[in-house]
């Protein structure tokens, strides 16, 4: 059984349900067909991107003791439709190539003889390998396009806040029946209505709402499920994705491991003078990073560790070299979940410690290189953010979003989903954070080098003593 087969096989029942289900309604599916067991279900959905999982009246947060049946699972994609494709302004970008009313589902070039100057292809030479990155090329197109509507927020016209506001048919919005907003009551998309089907506002598009989605290009199958996508739409926002933060909601069973916050490796037992010995709460390994591998029961070391991290600590590489490789995207191999423990950063411990991670960022060039922030690129232009800065701002708010300066040109650093965008020609770069490699016999030199400066400190200070003494 592969990871990616029942993230695929889960994304689809998802979007084949309006694109959200209850969590443990999407388990008993996903199991029909894969016999995968809870806890690692509860991995697949907790760790993915594809997936954000909301309290059934909000975001679920860390502090949370709902438990798992309380929450809703949202389909998600980092995906976009290129905004400047239609307008013949861009050439080669990590966004979709396709007519906007294509996925709207009303094309009309596409039903008659004359064709669309705009594709209608979700397979051609650009989109194919962006929805392959994505694991999402095996989808079938309608699921696609509900995946889309929900994630990107340039297709679909905002909910009226000013309908929300005030009394009467328009509550306060003055454009009445000519406003371009849709008018839907927003206490319903935030699933805390109180009024139910006597409430004032709507709850469903009305008669003027449909003429104006049409007038957009929506088709009527879109327009019917809109309240549903815009519940998913607020659950989306109200969330926060699961890489960036720890459990939230109590797991479907039992926790997966019950030592799952020692995470890091401790740097004193590195240099053999750890004094909590076994009551350390940090991991005591002889390596500055450690892969493990969940094989069902716990965790287990992964063999030829060093290889793994030295193609880890090359941003060009998603997959480490051997017959079982690892998956540094999904960090998965085969079908079980992987993990990389390591040492505190560097940027958090002063410069003397040594064997602390020393992570780099990078973001992908022109010619399907990586340049690291802060070095030269193939023009010798340079950003206004190095490595460190970025390490800085990413543990400071794994959620952020950092301004950079390449010579005239003003980018975003978004640490959510890891892209670079430009927001003049809606651009977007992909953006990598990889540790520097250090290797095994680096490592030993470093540590026979700190214990030969401890004896030397302490043979000072014994001098020192002994002077006194005299």
């Amino acid at each position: 059984m592969s990871f990616a087969r029942v993230i695929h096989y889960a994304t689809s029942i998802l979007c084949c349900n309006k694109g959200s289900m209850d969590l443990l309604e999407l388990y008993r599916k996903v199991f029909r067909r894969f016999e995968i067991s809870e806890d690692h279900f509860w991995y697949i959905v907790r760790k993915c991107p594809r997936f954000a999982v909301v309290k059934n009246a909000g975001a679920c947060d860390a502090a949370s003791e709902e438990r798992a049946s309380d929450c809703t699972v949202v389909a998600k994609t980092s995906l976009r439709i290129c905004k400047n494709y239609t307008k013949y302004e861009c050439g080669d970008c990590q966004e979709l190539h396709l007519c906007k009313y294509f996925v709207y589902g009303n094309c009309r070039y596409g039903k008659g003889r004359k064709q669309c100057k705009f594709s209608h292809d979700v397979r051609s030479e650009h989109n194919y390998p962006l929805l392959r990155e994505c694991t999402l090329h095996e989808l079938h197109e309608e699921d696609l396009f509900l995946l889309l509507l929900q994630n990107d927020p340039s297709l679909l016209p905002e909910v009226c806040s000013h309908y929300n506001k005030g009394s009467g048919p328009y509550g306060a919005c003055t454009f009445k029946a000519t406003c371009t907003k849709v008018h839907i009551c927003q206490h319903f998309i935030q699933d805390d209505c109180r009024f139910g089907h006597r409430c004032k506002r709507l709850h469903t598009i009305d008669d003027f709402g449909r003429r104006m989605l049409e007038e957009r290009g929506l088709s009527g199958e879109v327009i019917h499920d809109l309240p549903f996508i815009y519940k998913n739409v607020y659950r989306l926002n109200a969330s926060v994705s699961y890489p960036e933060r720890e459990a939230a909601v109590e797991p479907i069973a039992r926790p997966l491991m019950q030592n799952e916050e020692r995470t890091e490796i401790c740097l004193h037992f590195i240099r053999r003078n750890c004094r909590f010995q076994d009551q350390c709460i940090r991991v005591h390994f002889n390596l500055p990073y450690k892969w493990e591998v969940f094989d069902g029961e716990g965790w287990r070391d992964l063999r030829r560790m060093e290889e793994i991290e030295r193609a880890y600590c090359d941003p060009r590489n998603t997959h480490s070299p051997g017959s079982r490789p690892v998956d540094f995207l999904t960090m998965t191999r085969d079908s079980d979940p992987v993990r990389r423990l390591s040492t505190a950063s560097s940027v958090t411990k002063p410069p003397h410690y040594i064997l602390t991670t020393e992570w780099l960022w990078y973001y992908k060039g022109d010619h399907e290189n990586w340049i690291e922030y802060g070095k030269p690129d193939d023009k010798q232009r340079v950003t206004s953010v190095a490595s460190r800065d970025l390490e800085l701002a990413f543990l400071t708010d794994g959620s952020a979003e950092v301004t950079v300066m390449k010579g005239h040109r003003q980018y975003y650093l978004s640490f959510q989903d890891m892209y670079q965008r430009n927001p003049k020609h809606n651009t977007k770069r992909r953006v990598r954070r990889r540790p520097r490699f250090v290797s095994i016999t680096e490592v030993e030199n470093k540590i026979a080098r700190g214990m030969e400066q401890d004896v030397r400190k302490a043979h000072r200070y014994h001098q020192l003593e002994f002077a006194e003494i005299s």
